[in-house]
């Protein structure tokens, strides 16, 4: 009999994660969220808001305002059809899990929403699958603003991951003036403002949960203002870690495994929550 290991890998489902970033007198902050201990996958893990792309955010006839799918296929390397979905997948799933909108008027295409708690209705259907996030803007007569995101990575889950692999988009966005994130879903049971440096820092001390891709997207992060973000032209190259057995403990390595590796020693994290 074969054992898993001898199984083909998992065909990586795409998904999209937004770092939503704000200006603090401290330094840039990223919005992050812990994934609640009953969570099947990666329980108890701090990630940005995100997910796998719904079959409703692919050939679509979403209302679009700023840089075509064109533009995001040609930036991530990718098909325009998948570019669409997955940038409807990041605004929907940003939407869903924190409350943030990346919209404005259908009438004013410069113009963005100030405050999108007035959709919370819309919210929770469109978390519970009942309405489509096209739907949603049509029926607001809304415009996604996709120039409110910039492209930042792509991260695919090791073919050693048995249980679900995904191939994650990275996108960063500037919380939009007038908005506020909350956090509030069914997903996380903790969610908030960090800096950078300080989410790091308690991965090392053992008093978070950090996986490797959402360790060094906040690497890239720190030290920078929001306007430096927003400005940076990214070269975006998948990075498919190699997840193997060593001993008792199952290693990631990837391009900046080793300093990974000794904070997740320093914080005690020796299991992976997979």
């Amino acid at each position: 009999m074969s054992s898993p290991q001898d199984q083909p890998p998992l065909t990586p489902r795409p998904a999209a994660t937004v770092m939503l970033v704000r200006d603090t007198p401290e330094g840039i902050a990223v919005f992050l969220m812990r994934r609640h201990s009953a969570m099947e996958f990666a329980p108890g893990v701090i990630v940005f808001p995100g997910g796998g792309v719904d079959e409703r955010d692919r050939n679509t006839d979403i209302a679009w305002a700023g840089p075509p799918p064109q533009w995001w296929a040609q930036r991530f390397g990718i098909e325009p059809d998948l570019a669409e979905a997955l940038v409807c997948a990041a605004a929907r799933e940003t939407f869903e899990e924190s409350g943030v909108l990346f919209a404005g008027p259908a009438d004013d295409p410069d113009g963005i929403v100030k405050d999108a708690s007035v959709y919370g209705d819309a919210r929770r259907d469109l978390a519970d699958r009942t309405l489509s996030f096209a739907d949603f803007l049509r029926r607001e007569n809304l415009v996604l603003r996709s120039d409110l995101l910039r492209p930042w990575a792509n991260w695919v889950t090791p073919e050693a991951e048995r249980t679900r692999r995904y191939d994650t988009y990275f996108f960063v966005a500037a919380l939009p003036e007038g908005q506020r994130a909350d956090g509030e879903n069914t997903e996380s049971d903790r969610a908030g403002w960090a800096l950078p440096h300080d989410a790091i820092a308690d991965f090392a001390a053992g008093r978070n949960v950090l996986l490797p891709p959402t360790w060094t997207q906040l690497d890239s992060l720190a030290g920078r203002t929001v306007a430096d973000v927003l400005a940076v032209e990214r070269q975006i190259v998948p990075v498919q870690p190699l997840l193997e057995m060593r001993g008792d403990n199952w290693v990631f390595e990837f391009f900046d495994s080793d300093r990974y590796h000794e904070a997740r020693k320093a914080g005690g994290f020796m299991g992976w929550p997979l």
